[in-house]
C-alpha cells in the first residue's frame, strides 16, 4: 500500500475527479467504472486509513534526547558507570529492534519534538533485571528543562507504567495542575468516572491518582499503553481499557495557572530493565466519543 503526503493526496484527489468526468464521455463497462473510482478515491484521498508516524525509527535514539538523573538509594555503584548510550538503547530482541532501558538510575528519554492534540501508543513488557521496582511512566505534554521533576525529568503528566498500577497518574514537577473524577480511599484518591471532580496539584497536596482498573497483562507479555491528549484534557488507555480521564491540565507560571496543551514525550528509567517495541503517534482533533464520557 502507498501512503501520500498532503500535497499528494489532493493531487490525486483531482485525477479521480478528472476521471469522474472523462468516464463520463466513455463507453466502458458500467459495472467496472464505478468500482475503480471508489478504489481510486479511497486509494488517494486517505479513507479507511489508521496512519501512524512512528517516534522510534526501529534503528537508533537519533530523534530522541537522553538525560541521566540521580542515583537510586542504596544503588550508587551502577549510577557511577552508567551514561546515556548504556541506559538508553537499541538492542535486538527475538529478532526486532526495540529500544531498552536498563532502570539501574533515573533518567529520561525525551522526543526532541513537541506534540499536541494527539494519540500516542507504545507498546513495551518489563526485563528481568530489576534494581528498585517495576516501575516507569510514559510522560506527556513535558516542557521546561530537565531536572525539574526530582532532579531527573521535564514538567509533565505522567501515566504510570509501574506494575500493579498501571495507567494511574502522577504530576511531574511543580507546575502541574489539573481535575479529574475521583473517589478518596484514606490518602489515596482513585479515579471513577461520575465522582466527584477533584482538583490536583502542588497547592491541593495531591499529585497522584490511581487507575480506575489493572488492566497490565501478565509479566512478560506486552502492553499497549494509549495516550488520548486534546487540549487540556487527556485520556489513559491499558490494553483497551480506560483507567483514567483529566480536564483543565494546567501549568503555573507567575503566579497564574495557564492552560498547558502540548510538550515532548518523555520515557522514564526508574528502576528496572524494559524494552519497548514501538512508540507511534497520530494527530486527532478529539478524542473519541467512546472513551469520552
Amino acid at each position: 500500500m502507498f501512503f501520500f503526503g498532503r500535497c499528494g493526496r489532493r493531487a490525486l484527489c483531482r485525477i479521480s475527479v478528472f476521471y469522474m468526468q472523462h468516464i463520463k464521455r466513455k463507453t466502458m463497462n458500467k459495472k467496472i467504472a464505478p468500482l475503480c473510482l471508489i478504489a481510486l478515491l479511497f486509494a488517494s484521498c486517505g479513507y479507511g486509513k489508521d496512519v501512524w508516524t512512528p517516534l522510534f525509527n526501529g534503528r537508533n535514539l537519533d530523534n530522541w534526547e537522553k538525560f541521566i538523573g540521580p542515583p537510586f538509594e542504596g544503588h550508587e555503584d551502577l549510577a557511577a558507570t552508567a551514561v546515556p548510550d548504556s541506559v538508553f538503547s537499541v538492542v535486538d530482541l527475538d529478532g526486532q529492534k526495540v529500544i531498552r532501558i536498563s532502570g539501574e538510575v533515573f533518567g529520561s528519554l525525551a522526543t526532541k519534538g513537541t506534540y499536541r492534540n494527539f494519540h500516542a501508543r507504545v507498546v513495551m513488557k518489563w526485563g528481568s533485571k530489576i534494581t528498585r521496582e517495576l516501575n516507569c511512566g510514559l510522560l506527556y505534554y513535558g516542557h521546561g528543562p530537565f531536572g525539574a521533576g526530582f532532579g531527573t525529568w521535564k514538567s509533565s503528566v505522567e501515566c504510570q507504567m509501574r506494575h500493579g498500577n498501571m495507567g494511574a497518574l502522577y504530576m511531574i514537577g511543580e507546575d502541574i495542575a489539573l481535575d479529574a473524577e475521583t473517589e478518596r480511599h484514606g490518602t489515596n484518591y482513585t479515579y471513577k468516572a461520575g465522582a466527584e471532580c477533584v482538583k490536583f496539584g502542588k497547592a491541593e497536596e495531591r499529585r497522584m491518582i490511581l487507575g480506575a482498573s489493572d488492566a497490565e497483562n501478565k509479566i512478560g507479555q506486552w502492553n499497549t499503553i494509549e495516550i488520548y491528549c486534546v487540549g487540556q484534557r487527556s485520556v489513559h488507555v491499558v490494553n483497551g481499557k480506560v483507567t483514567m480521564r483529566t480536564s483543565g491540565i494546567s501549568a503555573s507560571e507567575g503566579g497564574k495557572e495557564i492552560p498547558l496543551t502540548g510538550g515532548c514525550l518523555q520515557l522514564q528509567s526508574e528502576g528496572a530493565e524494559l524494552f519497548v517495541k514501538s512508540v507511534e503517534i497520530q494527530p486527532i482533533k478529539e478524542i473519541p466519543a467512546e472513551l469520552a464520557k
